[in-house]
């Protein structure tokens, strides 16, 4: 089972979005963090994205694949399954 952990805000649509792409596909687990008013969570993940602060942050396994715009990139190039496939 490939494991996912999405860095995410409250009432974020990305967020959402990622996490409705993600749940979609089969033989993941999602890991969801809430690190929109958390500061410990969010400097953890600013760190394990070498600087990304948007949200959402998304790692396959410990492979930061960026935000949404990013893993949705990956989806329409149909590089998303290999990469969930393989586990980052």
């Amino acid at each position: 089972m490939t494991r996912v952990t999405v860095y995410t805000k409250p009432f974020c649509p990305y967020c959402s979005r990622a996490l409705a792409v993600l749940r979609s596909k089969p033989g993941v687990e999602i890991e969801e963090i809430g690190a929109g008013f958390n500061p410990k969570k969010r400097a953890e993940m600013i760190q394990r994205s070498n600087g990304g602060y948007t949200y959402p942050q998304i790692f396959v396994g410990d492979t930061h694949i960026g935000g949404c715009d990013d893993m949705l990139a990956l989806e329409r190039s149909g590089r998303l399954d290999a990469l969930l496939a393989n586990g980052g």
